[in-house]
């Protein structure tokens, strides 16, 4: 079973094309350590919300009035973190990666798409773009970038972790990141 969903041309930030694969929740259980996503006390927000707390390096999902799943993230590096409120606006399973014209700027050898189930495809087995285009959540490729300043901008998780989330949440979706 194969799918391609071309993106908004305002995604590619996050990704260009969409290619579904089977082994997607077999390579999600892969390179997560024990007890990366937990179970936390947490207020402030309503249920079904995400916030990502650069300061921390962590995902909240609001589960209820007083409970969320704590998932641990890499976030924007310095120069590169962002503050507000967005919404989800695209789900994606495995995704191509057509790299920003800023991340092309920076390394210009990148090629111009890296095909998603590529080793060296940044965006793991799933993302999920947020409106205004130029962020996303998603997995990665390097899971030891987790809890690092690491990003230009986008929330990397786990694969596992980001296939949870994924799991979890719909389009439209609530995102606010706070410093």
């Amino acid at each position: 079973m194969s799918s391609v969903t071309r993106l908004p041309a305002v995604a590619a930030a996050a990704t260009a094309l969409v290619a579904f694969s089977a082994n997607v929740h077999a390579k999600a259980r892969t390179n997560v350590p024990a007890q990366a996503r937990e179970v936390v006390a947490f207020s402030g927000y309503p249920p079904g919300t995400i916030v990502v707390v650069t300061h921390e390096r962590r995902l909240y999902y609001v589960v209820d009035a007083g409970t969320a799943l704590r998932y641990p993230v890499g976030v924007g590096k310095a120069g590169k973190q962002w503050s507000g409120m967005a919404r989800i606006d695209g789900k994606y399973l495995n995704p191509d990666w057509a790299p920003p014209a800023e991340v092309k700027r920076d390394k210009p050898s990148l090629p111009d798409i890296i095909p998603g189930g590529s080793p060296k495809n940044p965006m793991g087995v799933a993302a999920m773009t947020l409106s205004g285009g130029e962020y996303a959540i998603h997995g990665t490729n390097v899971p030891s970038s987790i809890g690092g300043f690491v990003s230009y901008g986008c929330i990397r998780m786990y694969n596992a972790d980001i296939t949870d989330l994924y799991g979890r949440v719909g389009v439209g979706t609530t995102v606010v990141v706070t410093h």
